[in-house]
């Protein structure tokens, strides 16, 4: 049986991912974590239960003070949070030092093969790229941690590549341009679409979230994953192998 802290408990993510804990016969849900929960912890510090691991769809602006909490007890994290600045990533990158951390910017396992096919086709085929992602109209940060995370893998196989949020105005687009775009609107529970193309021919790359429970799927599939790894930097391409 894995003890599972849930932080962000009182969210909508964190009660769908509860709802699921409950119903796999492998997990025991042994603290809940919200400062807007009614009857919860407010922070990690506040959970004394054993615990085997935390699941985090929080807000990464309490990323720092769960890292902290998690590498004085020696427990692994997965972190489901979006929006993280450059010093809130090193920082999550310098936990992965001491204790086992699971970072994706996405956690459906569709996404983590999309990733796959995103790099394959940066390498292998010449051409424009450009990102479209889709989100409910509540969703805070844009672009998506998905969209962000798929245009850095675009360049992490061309070189010099230069990530380009949004266009307006005159301006012509530039050769070597990963050009992100992002849609807010309705329920939608999110959708990126990755196009290649050149003068002659058009690759289009898309995956569509259907239900925001496949996050909560997700997380646990990482929960199951990292539990006795050792201390380290995880992601879903890892959970792949």
């Amino acid at each position: 049986m894995i003890r599972v802290i849930v932080s962000g408990a009182a969210g909508h993510m964190g009660r769908i991912l509860t709802d699921k804990i409950a119903a796999d016969p492998e997990l025991e849900l042994v603290c809940s974590v919200d400062p807007y929960g009614e009857g919860m912890a407010k922070d990690l510090s506040e959970c004394t239960a054993e615990a085997d691991v935390v699941i985090d769809f929080s807000n990464h602006l309490g990323t720092e003070a769960l890292l902290s909490e998690a590498e004085k007890r020696g427990l692994p994290v997965i972190l489901c949070t979006t929006g993280h600045t450059d010093p809130e990533r090193q920082r999550i990158y310098d936990a992965g030092e001491k204790i086992p951390v699971f970072f994706s910017a996405n956690m459906s396992l569709g996404v983590a093969i999309l990733t796959k096919l995103v790099r394959q086709a940066a390498a292998q085929f010449p051409s424009d790229a450009e990102i479209v992602e889709t989100h409910h109209r509540r969703k805070l940060d844009a672009p998506s941690g998905t969209a962000m995370s798929l245009a850095r893998t675009i360049q992490e196989v061309r070189p010099g590549y230069e990530i380009v949020c949004g266009r307006s105005g005159m301006q012509k687009r530039q050769p070597t341009d990963i050009s992100v775009q992002a849609v807010r609107m309705g329920n939608i529970a999110g959708i990126h679409e990755v196009f290649f193309g050149t003068d002659t021919e058009t690759l289009t790359l898309k995956h569509e979230a259907h239900d925001r429970g496949v996050f909560a799927d997700g997380a646990i599939a990482a929960a199951k994953f990292i539990v006795g790894k050792p201390a380290g930097l995880y992601n879903m391409e890892d959970l792949l192998g």
